[in-house]
């Protein structure tokens, strides 16, 4: 892009040169340090300080302000596993907005990026926003992205990161009303770590919460905030934001306040300091701030505190400083950038499987069919998105895009595209007229008694029942107007709300009725005029139409196919469709008709290349027996150069899976169980045999492992050291994973734990001993009864290849240590710090302090158990109960053989609140197991034995 020659950090007024955010502060109104708290604020004429609000995109490239570098989508660059790449990608990020900046002063310089959410579920909607299911390479990641974002100036920062989404937020479905269930070890191992990552290394300025309560909790207004971001190193400086819309669902969604006051306050009290509500609105959120003064709810210190933040995150980027910054424009960015985006998608590129084609009864190719020959023959590039380049909602508007089939034709003679779709026509049953368009200002109607050019349309399944249909006339999609007609005026799917996507209905007697899925409203030919509108009602006011394919799509791929030397078929998403924000997948599956397009081509020619081009994970069934695969997210403006110099072999495979491709759907817990350890779920903990494990990732060259050693290094940590050699003859660089296993541990450890990584390059026929350090706390689990990350001593084995399925050396190293200690007699136990729970719900101890256990929605008890007690307690107890509504609480001894024996039992009565003493039945056991049993609705805190 072409950035101006200059560039100005503020349009504040020099009298603010000497004037801190504290002097600012001080001389603010009260009306006016309310105004601040909104996303969108006024302006301080009398103080020269400028309108501002918070939010600037910029996941992969600056979002919504015009044309930017789109670099590939955020989980595409975790696939690098390059920490500079990404530091370098959110610095580009950087200037592109100051550039946005100096050409519009309403730009704000807090981009809200990235997104630190672990991909724990592949059917997550968003999950090309998030890096890797992996909480702490996520962090690593992203602390480099954000030291890109915040600059390499002591004080000033070039813009301010802004991690979202805190916390647990990983589904759609329901999203701003679902409880995720967080427990202890899951919070602290899982979730945590994420955010306190690149929050502790002081690239971080804002956090945004997220949508979702936490243990029944909202998180815009629980004590997380309180308990664990401001308790980190310069977590106090934080400035926290809301998601949109956020704080109206606090009263009116989640119905957790009785009214808009109660809910602002209770969110500015848990940490909030700037609300993004009502849009640009900020006349609604101002007065529920100003009635909660009122009432008492805050006082003007809680306000103060808030505005202080917000002024600090301004004053980071020298706005209350004057002049120009250490920031000043690059005439060159853009070529630069442009350079940049290339590398970026060429690294981001993971090859998947590569082996030679079967023999079709001639000599079969030696070797694997990639990388491409110097002289490969004709290439047929097949399948929509092999000559289109999609973006998705968080994009910016690429300058050009490259295709697959732009890139491979750059670099061979005899390219072919044949996108595969079915051109069709439809019919009206009823008129007998066929529908169409004269262009894209013209709304469709069926009125012509032929089909034309202007009658055909390209039918693209996207899987679930969702097709778009784009005019053959004028090569753009049909869509929704304003005004009800469908006008073919779309370049692309788009929009909160997609207006370019229906359902088709068939009938028993082979006709189809169209539904526009953005409204839910069926296509109706108008009398007289014969327009086609979209109405309300039953699908009986729907015209019926015969579907004429006019060409087949799957024939077409065939034959192009058969005709080539080597067919590269690409499949994958849209987007805007299927999953996305708002939106979870229902299935790891290919559409069906993406699986066909596969199969066809297969059939036709055995030197097929697959290339997936998609947001997120694919189970793949019989087609991972393609000779070759490849995957790709999608990777902004310059996917096809990046994809290409991949597959002619011009560029090393670099890639390697951020994330678990699963085989099958049900290898997946429910979307809503976010318990890792008990649903068996990521890498970490899933038994499940994968089809491509974390961190898979072929090259070129063969790589063999060797000669593993493990020692311990004392205050360095342990150091893990082996040789790799390159047996090929290409140049390569290996990322070498460490992965760790504790089977004998004192609580359930991950299956394989992620410790450390290490690209190498290694030249054809060379060895080199590779280190990696690995920080002692990294094999730390959380302690249910130390109440902190602890390493628990004993034997650990560290694995070390090329993924999580690939570990071909092992060694062992056995670590030292106190330990957790047992639970005591006499000690006040959280029921929340339990070892291992069933038909159990975490729910707020008081309506915004703490974290109790209940019965969940649909068993009969709940059984939380509570290992590693030094002696059976003996004496008195007694148990908190948060609420009861009638119940009864039980304890019960650890038997033989699994068994468990009776011991306390307790009515509870209904209205309850309090302790409840009892005396403990004597007993002789020693070392035991204790485990609480709940029945009915009766919620309890904690309890003390002994």
């Amino acid at each position: 892009m072409t950035l101006p020659a200059s560039m100005t950090t503020t349009e504040a007024a020099p009298a603010l040169a000497a004037r801190s955010p504290e002097e600012l502060l001080g001389q603010l109104t009260t009306a006016e340090k309310i105004a601040m708290l909104h996303q969108h604020s006024p302006g301080v004429e009398r103080l020269g300080i400028a309108q501002f609000h918070t939010g600037t995109e910029g996941a992969h490239g600056v979002a919504w302000l015009g044309k930017a570098t789109v670099f590939p989508q955020p989980v595409g660059l975790a696939a690098t596993w390059d920490e500079d790449l990404l530091r370098r990608v959110g610095e580009a990020v950087a200037v592109e907005v100051r550039a946005k900046k100096a050409q519009d002063s309403s730009v704000s310089l807090n981009v809200w990026a990235p997104v630190v959410n672990p991909l724990r579920h592949p059917l997550w909607g968003r999950n090309e926003e998030g890096f890797s299911e992996d909480p702490v390479l996520t962090g690593k990641l992203a602390s480099a992205f954000c030291r890109g974002l915040r600059g390499n100036h002591p004080e000033v920062w070039h813009t301010v990161p802004t991690l979202k989404h805190f916390l647990g937020y990983n589904n759609e479905v329901d999203r701003n009303v679902s409880s995720t269930q967080l427990r202890a070890r899951v919070l602290h191992e899982y979730e945590l770590p994420a955010y306190s990552t690149p929050i502790a290394e002081g690239g971080v300025g804002a956090v945004m919460l997220s949508y979702n309560l936490v243990n029944g909790m909202p998180a815009h207004a629980s004590d997380l905030v309180a308990k664990h971001l401001r308790q980190w190193p310069g977590g106090e400086d934080l400035t926290i934001v809301t998601d949109a819309g956020a704080p109206t669902s606090l009263y009116a969604a989640e119905k957790y306040f009785p009214d808009a006051p109660a809910a602002y306050a209770a969110a500015l009290l848990a940490g909030v300091d700037n609300f993004t509500d009502d849009g640009a609105d900020s006349a609604p959120s101002i007065s529920h701030l100003e009635k909660a003064l009122e009432r008492g709810l805050i006082s003007l210190d809680d306000v103060d505190a808030s505005v202080l933040r917000l002024l600090r995150l301004r004053a980071a980027t020298g706005e209350f400083f004057g002049g120009a910054g250490p920031y000043p424009a690059d005439p060159a960015a853009g070529d630069t950038h442009r350079l940049l985006a290339r590398e970026a998608a060429a690294k981001s590129v993971v090859l998947l499987a590569n082996s030679a084609p079967a023999s079709s009864g001639e000599a079969p190719k030696v070797g694997p069919l990639l990388p491409l020959p110097e002289e490969p023959g004709q290439l047929a590039v097949i399948g929509a998105l092999g000559s289109r380049v999609l973006t998705d909602w968080y994009s910016g508007t690429p300058e050009y895009a490259i295709s697959l089939a732009d890139g491979l034709g750059a670099l061979y003679p005899g390219v072919s595209a044949v996108e595969g779709h079915d051109v069709v026509a439809l019919r009206s049953i009823r008129t007998g007229r066929y529908v169409g368009t004269a262009g894209e200002n013209h709304s469709l109607a069926a009125n012509s008694a032929t089909a034309g050019r202007e009658q055909l349309f390209e039918l693209q399944d996207w899987g679930g029942g969702e097709v778009t249909l784009r005019s053959k006339a004028n090569g753009l999609l049909l869509a929704a107007g304003n005004d009800g007609y469908l006008y073919p005026n779309a370049a692309r799917v788009g929009g909160w709300i997609v207006q370019e996507t229906f359902r088709l209905h068939r009938g028993s007697d082979g006709g189809v009725r169209l539904q526009h899925i953005g409204t839910g409203k069926w296509v109706h030919v108008e009398a007289h005029t014969g327009s086609a509108r979209l109405v309300a009602g039953a699908i009986e006011v729907a015209d019926t139409f015969t579907l004429r394919v006019q060409e087949n799509g799957l024939e077409a791929a065939a034959r192009a196919a058969a005709e080539a030397a080597t067919a590269v078929v690409v499949v994958g998403n849209d987007p805007h469709l299927g999953g996305r924000e708002t939106l979870d997948r229902t299935t790891l599956e290919l559409s069906q008709r993406d699986q066909e397009l596969v199969r066809v081509v297969r059939e036709a020619n055995p030197n097929t290349v697959l290339v997936i081009i998609s947001s997120y994970p694919y189970a793949l069934g019989d087609l991972a027996n393609v000779p070759a695969i490849l995957w790709s997210s999608h990777a902004g403006q310059e996917l096809g150069h990046g994809l290409a110099a991949v597959m002619s072999g011009a560029a090393e495979p670099y890639g390697r899976l951020p994330q678990t491709w699963f085989a099958k759907d049900c290898d997946l817990p429910g979307i809503l169980d976010f318990d890792i350890i008990s649903a068996g779920a990521t890498y970490q903990y899933s038994t499940a045999e994968p089809l491509y494990s974390m961190g898979h990732g072929l090259g070129y060259a063969p790589v063999e492992y060797g000669a593993m050693e493990v020692s311990d290094t004392g205050e360095r940590g342990i150091e893990v050291s082996l040789t790799v050699r390159n047996a090929g003859t290409r140049n390569t660089e290996e990322l070498v994973q460490i992965y760790a296993a504790a089977p004998d541990h004192r609580f359930e450890f991950p299956r394989r734990l992620l410790v450390g990584y290490s690209r190498v390059p290694v030249a054809a026929g060379e060895q080199r001993r590779v280190i990696v350090s690995i920080a002692r706390d990294r094999l730390a689990t959380f302690s249910v009864t130390a109440l902190r990350m602890l390493t628990e001593p004993g034997e650990y084995f560290f694995l070390a290849g090329r993924s999580a399925g690939d570990l071909r050396l092992t060694a062992s190293l056995l670590v030292d240590g106190a330990g957790s200690p047992d639970r005591q007699s006499g000690a006040e136990v959280r029921a929340e710090h339990f070892d291992a729970a069933e038909g159990l719900e975490l729910v707020p101890e008081t309506h915004l302090v703490g974290t109790a256990v209940a019965v969940s929605a649909g068993c009969l008890r709940a059984v939380a158990v509570y290992r590693n007690w030094a002696a059976a307690p003996a004496g008195r107890g007694t148990v908190s109960v948060a609420r009861s509504d009638g119940g009864r609480v039980a304890f019960e001894r650890a038997g033989a053989a699994g068994t468990w024996l009776p011991w306390v039992q307790l009515e509870v009565p209904a209205g309850c609140n309090g302790e409840v003493g009892f005396e403990l039945p004597s007993c002789s056991d020693t070392k035991t197991d204790i485990r609480l049993v709940i029945s009915g609705n009766v919620v309890v805190s904690a309890f003390r034995l002994g």
